[in-house]
């Protein structure tokens, strides 16, 4: 930690305001969008770095980190965004449990599951008839949750091809849909 650090830190756990509102001014921005690469959602980025500012200065008489003040501050807000998605991930496995364990207890009507057998089939044979690429891109988004920038690094393609795909698929589905109802099974 350098002199600078030390003096910053000093002045924030004896109460200074102004050293910590200048600190807040100076890293602020930078921290949103640091959190918001990993989570993808500046508002919730924004919340993050918000919760992270006030409990510093809550517990700023404690606070003696061993990094120099820059790498404290990124290392926190990475810890707390990775904190956050691991919070967002378990209540969608409680979620998920919770609709699996309602769905063993409703009854069981052989129409609705013969429709449903149907649209299932329905569903993969539209995903057959799809390119592999937008196929992959429409189960990324639908079924997984990604949004388009998220699909689109980790398949290396720019969003505008990620939009483009999914406007395939969606316009397939639509159309398949459509010639199912017009036979009268829904």
């Amino acid at each position: 930690m350098n002199l600078t650090d030390l003096y910053i830190q000093k002045k924030i756990q004896g109460g200074d305001i102004r050293e910590f509102e200048r600190l807040f001014t100076k890293y602020y921005g930078p921290l949103c969008h640091h959190a918001d690469k990993l989570l993808n959602d500046m508002d919730t980025a924004e919340d993050l770095v918000q919760e992270f500012f006030y409990n510093f200065w809550k517990n700023r008489e404690s606070f003696s980190p061993k990094l120099s003040l820059n790498a404290y501050l990124y290392h926190s807000i990475r810890n707390n965004a990775l904190h956050y998605l691991q919070h967002l991930a378990v209540r969608k496995s409680y979620a998920e449990h919770i609709f699996n364990e309602s769905q063993d207890k409703m009854p069981v009507n052989v129409q609705t599951d013969v429709e449903l057998n149907d649209l299932g089939n329905l569903i993969n044979a539209t995903f057959k008839k799809m390119p592999e690429r937008c196929s992959r891109i429409f189960r990324m988004n639908r079924f997984e949750g990604m949004k388009y920038r998220e699909i689109a690094l980790i398949l290396s393609i720019s969003v505008k091809t990620v939009e483009a795909d999914m406007g395939k698929a969606l316009q397939l589905f639509r159309k398949t849909l459509k010639e199912y109802t017009r036979e009268g099974a829904l």
